[in-house]
């Protein structure tokens, strides 16, 4: 399949894809991780996928997985570890207070690493939802601390070959997220202190931690390594997930700026619910494509900006307003 050229590697959540699944599949009664890549390899310019360990390897194989990429010419960026399927992990996973709980979460994790190895892929992201509290004096908050590092370091020492990349986000499922924000998720980062593990920025989990994306990228970079970048919008109150750019064009203007400027060379993943709502997945994976192809265009026109930089560098808002303004809608 000839893939469209674009500025970045673009990836896609699988899941989005179920959504209008029998107008898709007519008289089908069981849709499979192959079907949803199928489909969403109709996206133009659509160059790889996620997948999540376990889910979307019931039924199939990391090898299946490997042929029907190579197949439809689409990539693996990576697999994502899911804890919510199994209703034990309720009180956590990798900090659950049962040490046999606590076990097998980490068991889940290391076979999730190994069947994205035999897939071919590099990366693993740990989204650890389950493990935080959600009332005073629930939780030894050092002792969950402790038994996620340790189990940190077990993972990323399992296969030094694949990256380890935590995904945080402020709360949800539990009330408050143990790894809430950007400054908290790097102190873990330095306590576990392995080489493979760094951090993925969703854009939306940023904006509801209260946090500027496109600072929250320079942090990462400056003291970890930033692995990810989870593309979406929303009104920074929940996880929302629509579509790039629809809500925060400039945040998200000046995050892809960032980027550039960091070196940033790896897939832009668009983690976004086209499901939720009932949007056509491969119509809302092309829209997110275009919005972000026409936020680069924009950036070909602010790139070697003498004055923007200059702007930048004395703090003067209404005058880097103007430029980036300018860029976006045209005129002087």
């Amino acid at each position: 399949m000839t893939r469209t050229t674009t500025r970045f590697a673009y990836a896609t959540r699988l899941n989005g894809f179920k959504a209008d699944a029998a107008k898709a599949w007519p008289g089908r009664n069981r849709i499979t991780a192959l079907d949803l890549i199928e489909r969403a390899a109709t996206v133009p310019g659509l160059s790889a996928v996620d997948f999540n360990f376990p889910d979307h390897l019931e039924g199939t194989s990391p090898g299946e997985i490997r042929a029907k990429l190579d197949g439809l010419g689409i990539n693996l960026n990576g697999f994502a570890m899911r804890y919510y399927s199994d209703p034990g992990f309720k009180k956590g996973a990798l900090a659950h207070p049962d040490r046999a709980i606590r076990a097998k979460a980490l068991d889940l994790t290391l076979r999730g690493m190994d069947a994205l190895a035999e897939a071919g892929g590099d990366l693993m992201t740990l989204w650890l939802g389950q493990d935080g509290f959600d009332y005073s004096f629930q939780a030894d908050y050092l002792r969950l601390w402790d038994q996620t590092a340790e189990a940190l370091r077990v993972i990323a020492a399992h296969n030094p070959s694949i990256d380890v990349s935590i995904e945080y986000k402020p709360n949800e499922p539990r009330a408050f997220s143990l790894l809430p924000d950007a400054g908290t998720t790097l102190l873990m980062v330095a306590d576990v202190g392995a080489p493979n593990l760094g951090v993925t920025l969703d854009f939306a989990h940023v904006l509801y931690a209260d946090e500027m994306p496109a600072y929250a990228a320079a942090l990462i970079h400056r003291r970890s390594r930033l692995l990810g970048v989870h593309l979406n919008d929303g009104y920074a109150k929940r996880d929302d997930g629509l579509v790039a750019g629809s809500v925060h064009v400039i945040q998200t203007l000046e995050l892809l700026y960032t980027l550039e400027k960091l070196g940033y060379a790896k897939a832009i993943y668009f983690d976004t619910f086209p499901d939720a709502v009932g949007l056509d997945p491969v119509a809302e994976c092309a829209a997110n494509i275009s919005a972000v192809e026409g936020m680069c265009r924009v950036l070909d026109r602010l790139r070697g900006n003498a004055a923007l930089d200059e702007a930048i560098a004395a703090q003067d808002a209404v005058a880097s307003q103007r430029i980036i303004q300018s860029a976006l809608y045209g005129g002087s």
